[in-house]
């Protein structure tokens, strides 16, 4: 099995491109971008189509909607404050969010708005980092009071309510109870989201501004923000959300004049980005590479294995993994990867081809984004099929299980 000179064997790429184009081919995904790298080489495929149907090619500088992707990029925000000591993991956020301050807490998650205790103790820089502040998209909650309250309140991406700006969004996540005391649980998304309000209201800058400025501008992520200009519309397929009965697809969003064709009023750190191949593999290098891009560093090299390794207790693990292993109808497999750092997901053990220490997430939209310090290799796979049915989620674990065969070491 001859070896390619980009530390993967030509056999291996070549069956990774045969495992992709079945699914394109079975009309189960349009069309799908990948890239895989170790060191400074990377291999890209772009298979299929950008509309359903048939019509463009995919390209390797497609824009794709990242959704929960975000989220290993969106915290570098934060960890660039505590590199400057501008944030401090264990400071309460009162200061810079007044909302949250004096929180009460559920006494039973599925209990009225109005059946509370005080918070044991305010909520922390560390808190909304792990995920852990309280309050998240509980999938096991769906249908309490509480869970009704964050849809009807906008606090998640519509669903069913547009969010409205960072502003009135804090306003109105401080009018609600906490499920859990601050530290206690880890929960999913919002945090990501609050961080974002956070950093603004730290640096008093937009959160995608100082993200430009600090993060993609250095990395040279010409192409990642949280819409598409008119220039480049072109270049951004529409989402489908395929009808879990039928299969039919539908689309979830257009590219002209849909949810990124202009600014969000809220820009979310949880699901709000877009991006191209090459833009997240600069950014997920840079991780590999303890901070550094270039010759400059972005981000110190405590920082990154702070964000990289897991930061949650055994109890809030096991509520994770059984969070991912008894909502597997929901998730289609996603998620099962046990521990939590920073706005990503750690791999505490090997429940699949992929080694412990992997990190990076998945997205609802069909996006797929991880590295890998032991091999060096960051791989991603990013199509425009949303996790309503699980064909993107099978062509990801396709694409993971195809790629750890194809290193060459």
């Amino acid at each position: 099995m001859g070896a390619s000179n980009n530390g993967f064997t030509d056999a291996g790429l070549r069956r990774l491109h045969d495992v992709l184009a079945r699914h394109i081919d079975s009309g189960a995904v349009p069309g799908a971008v990948a890239l895989v790298g170790r060191g400074d080489r990377t291999h890209v495929l772009a298979l299929g189509t950008m509309n359903h149907g048939g019509g463009e090619p995919m390209r390797r500088d497609t824009i794709f909607r990242m959704a929960s992707t975000s989220k290993p990029v969106t915290v570098a925000a934060g960890m660039v404050l505590l590199d400057e000591c501008r944030l401090r993991l264990d400071d309460p956020v009162d200061p810079w969010l007044p909302e949250l301050a004096d929180r009460r807490v559920l006494k039973r998650i599925d209990g009225p708005l109005d059946d509370t205790v005080p918070a044991k103790r305010p909520i922390t820089v560390r808190d909304v980092l792990t995920s852990t502040f309280g309050l998240g998209m509980d999938m096991t909650a769906l249908g309490t009071p509480i869970m009704n309250a964050v849809f009807e309140q906008g606090l998640t991406p519509d669903l069913p309510t547009p969010m409205p700006e960072p502003d009135e969004w804090i306003r109105r996540l401080g009018t609600l109870p906490l499920m859990h005391q601050p530290g206690e649980q880890w929960q999913y998304h919002i945090a990501s989201d609050l961080l974002g309000v956070l950093v603004a209201r730290v640096t008093g800058r937009p959160f995608e501004e100082f993200l430009r400025e600090r993060v993609f501008g250095p990395l040279g992520m010409t192409d990642t923000g949280f819409h598409v200009s008119a220039d480049r519309i072109d270049r951004l397929p529409d989402l489908y959300a395929p009808d879990p009965q039928s299969g039919e697809f539908h689309v979830w969003d257009e590219a002209a004049d849909g949810r990124w064709s202009k600014p969000p009023a809220f820009p979310g750190g949880g699901g709000g980005l877009v991006s191209t191949v090459d833009d997240y593999h600069a950014y997920f290098r840079m991780l590999l590479d303890q901070g550094v891009h270039g010759g400059e560093r972005i981000l110190s090299r405590a920082a990154v294995e702070l964000m990289t390794t897991n930061r949650l207790t055994p109890e809030q693990t096991a509520a994770r993994t059984a969070l991912a292993r008894d909502n597997v109808h929901l998730s289609h497999g996603q998620g099962q990867h046990g521990g939590w750092g920073f706005g990503m997901a750690v791999r505490t053990y090997r429940g699949d081809y992929a080694p412990v220490g992997q990190f990076g997430w998945d997205g609802g939209s069909g996006t797929s984004t991880y590295a890998d310090p032991r091999t060096g290799l960051v791989g991603m796979v990013l199509t425009q099929t949303g996790m309503s049915v699980p064909n993107a989620a099978r062509l990801i674990h396709d694409f993971w299980t195809t790629v750890y065969q194809a290193i060459e070491d």
